[in-house]
C-alpha cells in the first residue's frame, strides 16, 4: 500500500515538469512581398516556451538568420523541410546563420532558452533578421551590419 501512494505521489509531483515541456510554441508564417525579402521580429519568450518561424524556401536560395537576446541562454535552430537533424543549432554554431538551403520547402527557425534557463523562468528578449535572397545577390540584399 505505502509503494502504490509513493508512485502516485511521485508521478503527480512529476507533472508540472512534464506540462512545461510540452508547452505549444508560438508560430510565425513568414512571408516575403516577392520570393526573396527580409524581416525582423522583435519579441520575448519565457521558460520553456518556445517561438517557430517558418518560411518557404527554393534550393539554392540563401537564407541569413541573425540572432541577438537579452539572455545568455537563449539560441535558435534552423530545421529544413523533412529532417531529422537541424541544419544549424546556435547553443553550438553562434548567433549568425547564412547558407544556401539545400531543398525547397518549409524551413523552420525555432527560438528556445537552454533548460537551465527556462526552468527558472528567466524571459529571452530578442530580435530576430531573416534574410531570404537568391544565391547570387546575397551580400547585395542584405543590409550592412557592424561586427561585435
Amino acid at each position: 500500500m505505502n509503494t502504490w501512494i509513493a508512485a502516485a505521489l511521485a508521478s503527480l509531483v512529476s507533472l508540472p515538469a512534464i506540462a512545461a515541456d510540452a508547452l505549444p510554441p508560438r508560430v510565425q508564417q513568414v512571408t516575403f512581398k516577392s520570393e526573396v525579402g527580409s524581416v525582423q521580429f522583435k519579441q520575448k519568450i519565457k521558460g520553456y516556451q518556445t517561438a517557430e518561424y517558418k518560411l518557404v524556401a527554393k534550393a539554392g536560395q540563401t537564407l541569413t538568420v541573425d540572432f541577438k537576446s537579452s539572455n545568455t541562454s537563449a539560441y535558435f535552430n534552423v530545421a529544413a523541410p523533412g529532417a531529422d537533424e537541424a541544419l544549424f543549432n546556435g547553443s553550438i554554431m553562434g548567433d549568425h546563420f547564412a547558407a544556401a538551403v539545400p531543398a525547397d520547402g518549409e524551413y523552420t527557425v525555432q527560438v528556445y532558452l537552454m533548460r537551465n534557463a527556462a526552468r527558472r523562468q528567466a524571459v529571452a528578449s530578442y530580435s530576430l533578421s531573416l534574410w531570404l535572397s537568391d544565391n547570387a545577390s546575397a551580400d547585395a540584399k542584405k543590409p550592412a551590419t557592424k561586427s561585435p
